[in-house]
């Protein structure tokens, strides 16, 4: 009797009692204590804690606070393999031109910014489902905005839809509020987060571009079913953590008044702007903020 109840319950997951118990806790705001020896995931899991005035009962955590909590050892660890795969790609990559290529390769490299280019674009009308695009920064070139918008129209005529992760520069960019009106809601999705991210695009769960090198001159075309697994995966567990555009921003973004002042004091060191106004005119002129006209 043991070993089945043992075995009922998922390692990672909730079991199907769990799964109820979780729910009622939820509509109810509680659960009774005695309720959670069927099932002991919950508490694994610390989805309910004691009621601090009768401890007959357990209260449930709410469902997005449980996700935060849960989803960051996934993203520290998602980080960790992304900066393991970076050191991995810059020391072996200048080995990459010293053997001859294979006849039918699953992971290829495109040098020169019209070829990448060129390349995305064959991708984009090829596109059937859905397009996965993450890219730094918080502003888009006219040149990149334009050939964005060609291959994004290109994947919505086709059926598709797509999906865009920035930083959250990328909201007071009129560029980037016009390339949205071009497309609509109803097509693309759209998610911004604190952190940096570096460029990735992925087609219908099936070939994923990376950049080879800093910069925009040289690229990987993956289409390695395991890898492109990876970066989708990758993919999902930022998007996750991620803040929906159209949500107000200051409410979700978690971070203190402490990190704000250190992110500040570490733009003016890089720009070595001499005061806060002065940093606020380099930012405008470096692209990263756009000046509003008639703005302060």
């Amino acid at each position: 009797m043991t070993s089945n109840t043992a075995g009922a319950h998922a390692v990672d997951g909730l079991c199907e009692s769990a799964t109820a118990l979780y729910a009622t806790a939820l509509r109810e705001g509680r659960v009774a204590r005695s309720d959670l020896v069927a099932a002991p995931c919950l508490v694994r899991r610390a989805l309910v804690h004691p009621d601090p005035n009768d401890d007959r009962w357990m209260l449930p955590l709410p469902a997005p606070a449980a996700l935060t909590r849960l989803l960051i050892p996934f993203a520290r660890e998602v980080s960790d393999h992304l900066s393991d795969a970076a050191a991995l790609l810059d020391t072996l990559l200048p080995f990459a031109s010293l053997a001859p290529p294979p006849s039918d390769p699953t992971i290829t490299v495109i040098h020169g910014n019209d070829r990448i280019m060129d390349s995305l674009r064959e991708a984009s009308r090829a596109a059937r489902s859905e397009v996965l695009t993450a890219q730094p920064g918080g502003n888009r070139m006219v040149t990149n905005l334009r050939a964005g918008l060609e291959n994004a129209q290109a994947v919505i005529e086709a059926g598709g839809r797509l999906r865009h992760l920035y930083q959250h520069p990328v909201r007071y960019s009129r560029r980037f509020a016009a390339y949205l009106d071009h497309l609509g809601p109803e097509h693309l999705e759209v998610r911004t987060m604190e952190q940096a991210i570096d460029r990735l695009i992925v087609f219908d769960r099936e070939t994923a571009y990376l950049p080879a090198a800093p910069g925009t001159e040289s690229a990987l075309v993956i289409r390695h079913p395991a890898l492109v697994r990876y970066l989708v995966h990758t993919y999902e567990v930022l998007w996750a953590r991620a803040t929906p555009y159209d949500d107000p921003l200051p409410r979700r973004m978690g971070i203190s008044v402490r990190t704000c002042r250190s992110h500040i004091a570490r733009l003016t060191q890089t720009l070595g702007a001499t005061s806060r106004t002065h940093l606020g005119a380099l930012l405008v002129g470096s692209g990263i903020v756009e000046d509003e006209p008639g703005g302060v």
